[in-house]
């Protein structure tokens, strides 16, 4: 049986790899690209111990899909002007 602790980390996993994907889109030339390199590497390590059954704490998923969302929102503003 699935606990809700696996499908809520099994659902931040996903959105983590979601973010990923967008946030490897940004433009190098864009103000926040170097802060969502960072990120993105952060996430990365975490996705990498999840695949090796060390399972991140939802605490440091939610932060950084948190900090993924602020900067596709902050890339997103650069686009608009």
């Amino acid at each position: 049986m699935i606990s809700m602790t696996e499908t809520l980390t099994d659902d931040l996993i996903d959105t983590l790899q979601f973010l990923l994907f967008r946030l490897e889109r940004i433009s190098a030339d864009s103000v926040v690209a170097h802060r969502a390199s960072g990120v993105r590497g952060a996430m990365l390590r975490a996705l990498e111990q999840y695949e090796k059954g060390i399972i991140p704490s939802d605490k440091e998923l939610t932060l950084l899909i948190k900090h993924g969302y602020t900067l596709l929102q902050k890339a997103a503003r650069e686009i608009g002007r």
